[in-house]
C-alpha cells in the first residue's frame, strides 16, 4: 500500500488555519482520499491532557519545560496517530507540527535552536511533512481575529513582541526549507487565500 501524505498547517492563531484545515479536508476527500485531521499539541489522549496544561493561562513553567512537553506530546502523536495513519495509506492533515516549536518555543520563548534540533532528531529522526502551509498574517490582524471570537489561552495572552519573534522565526523557517514550506498571504480576503491554497496543494501534491 502506498504511504499517505503528511500535510501541516502553521501560523499565528488568527491566521485562518482552522478554517482552511476544514477546507483542505473536504478538498482531499472530494478527490477520494481518506483523510485524518489532527492538531498539536494534542491528537492523542495524553497529548490532549498536555495541551490543556500547556494552554492553561494560570500555569507558569520554565521555557525548556514547555519545549520538552511539546515534544513529549509530539512523540505520542507520531506513535499513535500520524505514522500508523500514513502507513495505512491515509493522508494526515495536522494543525501545527515541529515548525511551531521552532517558532513559539524557539523564536517566542528563546529556547536555543540547537536544543530544539536535538529534540527534533530524537523524537522524529529524518521524518518531515510532505508539505507545510504557512499562513502569514500581520500581528495586529491576527490579534484582532483571536480576541473577537474567544477567551485567549496562555499563548494568545502574550504581548506583541512575543508574536513578532514567533512570526520572524516562522519566516526564517520558510527561507530555510523553501521546498517544503509554502507561504500563503493570509491577510487577503478569504476567497483569495483559498485560491492560493488550492493552487499550492494541486501543484505540489498532484502534479
Amino acid at each position: 500500500m502506498q504511504r499517505g501524505k503528511f500535510i501541516t498547517l502553521e501560523g499565528l492563531d488568527g491566521a485562518g488555519k482552522s478554517t482552511h484545515l476544514t477546507w483542505l479536508e473536504n478538498f482531499l476527500e472530494d478527490k477520494g482520499i481518506d483523510v485524518v485531521t489532527t492538531r498539536e499539541p494534542g491528537g492523542t489522549l495524553l497529548g490532549e491532557q498536555l495541551r490543556a496544561l500547556l494552554l492553561d493561562p494560570s500555569q507558569y513553567m520554565h521555557m525548556e519545560t514547555e519545549a520538552l512537553l511539546m515534544f513529549a506530546a509530539r512523540r505520542e502523536h507520531l506513535d499513535k496517530i500520524i505514522l500508523p495513519s500514513l502507513h495505512r495509506g491515509e493522508w494526515v492533515v495536522s494543525d501545527r507540527f515541529t515548525d511551531a516549536s521552532f517558532a513559539y518555543q524557539g523564536g517566542g520563548r528563546g529556547v536555543a535552536f540547537d536544543k530544539l534540533q536535538i529534540l527534533e532528531q530524537w523524537v522524529q529522526g529524518i521524518f518531515q511533512p510532505d508539505l507545510t502551509l504557512y499562513f502569514d498574517v500581520p500581528i495586529e490582524m491576527a490579534r484582532q481575529r483571536v480576541q473577537s471570537v474567544k477567551i485567549t489561552d496562555r499563548f494568545e495572552s502574550e504581548h506583541d513582541q512575543f508574536f513578532h519573534r514567533v512570526r520572524e522565526a516562522y519566516l526564517q523557517r520558510v527561507q530555510q526549507f523553501p521546498e517544503r514550506i509554502r507561504l500563503i498571504d493570509a491577510g487577503q480576503p478569504l476567497h483569495e487565500v483559498t485560491i492560493a491554497l488550492e493552487g499550492i496543494v494541486q501543484e505540489t501534491l498532484f502534479n
